[in-house]
């Protein structure tokens, strides 16, 4: 019986040091809190760097493709909404740009159905 009741306290002495550890309930100027203080010294100037890499190389954030622009234009300067050749050259000599891509023209309609706009989306 009193084998089994030393066994106990022990148990009992290492859940409560545990407990004391896992919920630190120690001052800031105990052994302990200087222990906690070094030990995590140690981890932080010992570690490994393996142990933190993936294995992979970070990339900068690269777009998959190009930006998509989306310039408003008036009917007069689009003239013939289908033919996408003759709305690149436009925006070409409005915007400056040598590489002009259009990828998409949408008519804007006022209130009467009057075309009122173009929405060119180009690249």
């Amino acid at each position: 019986m009193w084998l089994l009741t030393c066994k106990l306290e022990s148990v009992r002495g290492l859940l409560t040091t545990l407990k004391k550890i896992f919920f630190w309930n120690y001052a800031r100027n105990t052994w302990q809190w200087d222990l906690l203080c070094v030990v995590i010294l140690i981890f932080i100037f010992l570690t490994p760097k393996s142990w933190f890499s993936s294995g992979e190389r970070a990339q900068g954030t690269v777009h998959q493709s190009r930006v998509v622009t989306t310039l408003v234009l008036s009917p007069e300067v689009v003239g013939n909404e289908e033919d996408k050749s003759q709305i690149e050259q436009r925006v070409k000599a409005l915007t400056g740009r040598t590489n002009v891509e259009v990828l998409e023209v949408r008519r804007i309609p006022d209130a009467e159905g009057r075309t009122r706009s173009f929405e060119v989306d180009i690249r």
